[in-house]
């Protein structure tokens, strides 16, 4: 049985700033640190265990493996192969700005470029393929992956036989910064089991606008 657990990374500076951050590398903000801490100091007192570690090696991801890591003490993994969706034109470009800068297309189909530039949503959805590929190459264990919201909104389409449509419709996935999600695979039977998603408890007591 493999046992995945996927999480997001922590608040990131881009998030406050609310700019859109795409594969630019942001750095986690102090509130984000605070948040990777309570999530190792959950683990900790758990008593967690994981095989190994994959994490994006975009900052604000391999800060938050690293912070986590502080209570693992697992083998670790950094790579472009678990980055961000690649946003084009958009990236650096704040939410409040973008709809005078770049209004969206009247029609999205699954291979039209995100940001004029960047991975539309199949060619995203390969890349999931390609790290759940990697990932189903290690032996039978437990393993995290620190990754981004978009990115693992198509991981969860890749590992569930779910396919991109047309305008960003069908299933979404909304991560929340560190939130974690547990997903089993038995191999023997090809069967996929979601157990929990977008678990957040480690930051109670924060301030709502710290989970953004």
């Amino acid at each position: 049985m493999y046992q995945f657990t996927l999480l997001r990374h922590a608040q990131s500076q881009a998030n406050v700033e609310a700019i859109y951050q795409g594969q630019s590398n942001t750095s986690l903000s102090e509130i984000g640190r605070l948040q990777a801490q309570a999530l190792a100091d959950r683990w900790q007192a758990e008593g967690r265990h994981f095989d190994g570690i994959f994490a994006s090696a975009l900052d604000r991801a391999s800060q938050t493996a690293d912070i986590a890591n502080q209570a693992l003490g697992a083998p670790i993994e950094y790579d472009m192969l678990w980055a961000e969706r690649d946003l084009g034109e958009l990236t650096g470009i704040t939410h409040a700005d973008a709809p005078q800068l770049m209004p969206p297309p009247p029609f999205v189909n699954p291979f039209t470029p995100y940001g004029t530039t960047g991975e539309g949503q199949w060619r995203l959805y390969l890349r999931a393929g390609q790290g759940l590929q990697k990932l189903l190459e290690q032996p039978p264990g437990a393993y995290l992956l620190v990754s981004h919201r978009a990115y693992l909104g198509m991981l969860m389409y890749a590992m569930l036989g779910i396919h991109p449509q047309a305008n960003f419709q069908g299933p979404r996935f909304h991560f929340k910064n560190t939130g974690l999600t547990e997903i089993t695979y038995n191999p023997a039977s090809h069967q996929w089991r979601l157990h929990v998603f977008n678990d957040v408890a480690h930051l109670a007591g924060m301030d709502d606008e710290r989970h953004t």
